[in-house]
């Protein structure tokens, strides 16, 4: 038989809201932060394809 569910209060609610948001965030900088390593030449551990030049003043 159905019952209902008991309410979530607001301090439950606001604290997976909260951790949410966190995980954005640390997502957003370490891909900030990769990017930048990767435009300074110093990424070492992330593997991505190059356009070769050649190619560029062939066409």
């Amino acid at each position: 038989m159905a019952v209902p569910k008991k309410k979530t209060s607001k301090s439950k609610r606001d604290m997976r809201r909260a951790n949410w948001k966190r995980k954005a965030a640390d997502q957003a900088q370490k891909a900030l932060s990769l990017g930048k390593s990767i435009l300074t030449g110093r990424a070492e551990g992330f593997v991505y394809p190059q356009a070769d030049e050649d190619e560029d003043e062939e066409s």
